[in-house]
């Protein structure tokens, strides 16, 4: 690997070299910090960590606390332990922490869910942190390098690290020679902001339009750590049968729009959300007849090697790697012929409503649930309890070609194998609405919803993707709904429609409910 100082190419930065450790007094109680990493990818940690060691040592838990302004996740060992260290008053737009999220629903963390594009947008904007004049104290940001004219270039990910570095007072910077330089694989497009916004160049996912580093004012830059921890990858999830059958559903779903003449044979630029399903997703399109596929997308997990190396992708847009550590290894292994596969930009590019609308991309996420209107509620369990975030799922489903929607069908309580269902009455909570959606899939089979009104809707989803645990109930709830409200355009029963998740809460399953 190479060494710091062959890392720092801007020579009279050199002389801003230091220790974690001394880094320590830049952060002062009720700053506003922004740091790099997405899910969780390219985020400092030796800077982060040395923090909170200090805040530990001394006893300062809940009185050194900051508000983070972060593209996504990043790693638990930074984050987690932040949490539990009272250390994060307020905190942006998207988080995957254990012990963040019961901070988070115990109310001692203020989280903003937002849109990743407009999340991005937004903090530049001067949105989150108004009464401080729309900046940032402190930007803390992860680099592979600085050029000979003091610009940052990033690892692993993109995101909202070249926003932070624009908008940050101060900059610190740790540099990775622990890991090989990802120099050329970014294409950084600063956007401005109104009344100067521009058209966003981009008319094919390979086209770069932008640099390979972040413009950075390079007096901002107050310290530079040199740090060899690697990232603490997403452990890699695994298919199972209800993901596979989803996949081939899918699968088959765009062989029949093909042959209708809706989709060309190598469809059209594909996003894939994360998890188990979306890993199975990616698979079947791996061993599918269609070939040279382009993904536009945001993270790059684990299947989209086997996807790259059987030759079925030909190239991958995305804001950051989301690889397991087994993954990483097989990336690092194979980087030279990787490297020139994919390209990172910014969330904003990434995820931007005009690319994905110009592109025709095919957004493919998976929500908790969905009712029988197709209302998808994406981050709060019970309606009430944040899980994640929404992610950028919102970015692609309200402006896809083809916007999908796959879950499973049912999934087991502690009580009860069949005890939650995936299709309710009436979502608790809406991330994506029935405007949002084209395609509900489960393993159960797939609805398309596509010129349907809602009360056809409601019945191809019923009968397309509810399990038959949940189909007797959810079809006679129906006509007792349209019944009572004289047809009305999305008959509901007010007084039953949340008597699914009130049992789950009180008795451990969706399955007894009363009828009113």
């Amino acid at each position: 690997m190479a060494t710091l100082e062959e890392r720092v190419r801007c020579k009279e930065l050199l002389s801003k070299v230091t220790t974690p450790e001394n880094c320590v007094q830049y952060f002062k109680d009720g700053m506003n910090v922004g740091m790099s990493g997405f899910t969780p990818v390219g985020y400092p940690k030796v800077v982060p960590i040395a923090l909170c060691d200090h805040v530990e040592k001394n006893n300062l838990q809940g009185k050194l606390k900051l508000n983070l302004f972060i593209g996504a996740s990043i790693g638990a060992e930074v984050e987690d332990r932040m949490a539990t260290l009272d250390m994060i008053d307020r905190r942006w737009p998207y988080q995957t922490g254990k012990n963040l999220g019961k901070s988070i629903n115990a109310g001692r963390i203020r989280m903003g869910d937002k849109h990743l594009s407009m999340f991005a947008q937004d903090l530049k904007y001067g949105f989150y942190t108004k009464d401080s004049g729309g900046r940032l104290d402190l930007g803390v940001i992860e680099a592979s390098a600085i050029t000979e004219k003091g610009d940052i270039i990033l690892t692993g990910a993109v995101g909202a690290a070249n926003d932070i570095i624009e908008i940050a007072d101060k900059i610190i910077i740790e540099i990775n020679t622990g890991l090989p330089s990802f120099e050329g694989m970014h294409d950084i497009y600063m956007t401005d902001v109104p009344p100067y916004r521009t058209i966003i160049p981009i008319t094919d996912a390979r086209q770069r339009i932008g640099t390979p580093w972040v413009p950075t004012d390079k007096s901002k830059i107050i310290a530079i750590v040199e740090s060899k921890l690697p990232d603490n990858g997403r452990a890699l999830r695994g298919t199972d049968d209800v993901a596979q059958a989803i996949a081939d559903n899918i699968v088959d779903f765009f062989s029949t729009e093909v042959k209708a003449g809706r989709l060309p044979k190598n469809l059209l630029p594909l996003q894939s959300g994360v998890g188990s399903i979306a890993n199975a997703v990616i698979g079947g399109l791996t061993t599918s007849p269609f070939e040279n596929l382009i993904i536009f997308t945001e993270v790059l997990q684990d299947t989209f090697l086997d996807f790259m190396d059987s030759g079925k992708c030909t190239y991958i847009n995305c804001t950051s790697l989301s690889l397991s550590n087994e993954g990483f290894e097989i990336w690092w292994k194979n980087f030279d012929k990787y490297k020139d596969m994919v390209l990172m930009r910014p969330q904003q590019i990434s995820n931007n409503p005009e690319v994905i609308r110009r592109l025709g991309a095919i957004g493919m996420n998976t929500p908790l649930e969905f009712d029988i209107y197709a209302h998808a509620n994406s981050t709060h369990a019970g309606g009430t309890r944040m899980l994640n975030g929404i992610g950028g799922s919102g970015d692609f489903e309200r402006n896809a070609y083809i916007s999908m929607m796959h879950c499973p069908s049912c999934r087991p309580s502690k009580t009860d194998e069949f005890g939650i269902t995936g299709v309710v009455p009436k979502a608790p909570h809406v991330d994506h609405t029935e405007h949002d959606i084209d395609v509900l899939v489960t393993e159960q089979g797939l609805a398309d919803l596509r010129g349907m009104s809602p009360h056809d809707r409601a019945r191809e989803i019923i009968k397309k993707c509810a399990h038959p645990a949940y189909k007797d109930y959810l079809t006679d709830y129906l006509e007792r709904a349209i019944k009572a409200t004289g047809g009305a355009h999305e008959p509901q029963l007010l007084d039953e429609c949340y008597n699914m998740h009130l049992n789950l809460a009180k008795n451990g399953t969706m399955r007894f409910w009363e009828k009113k």
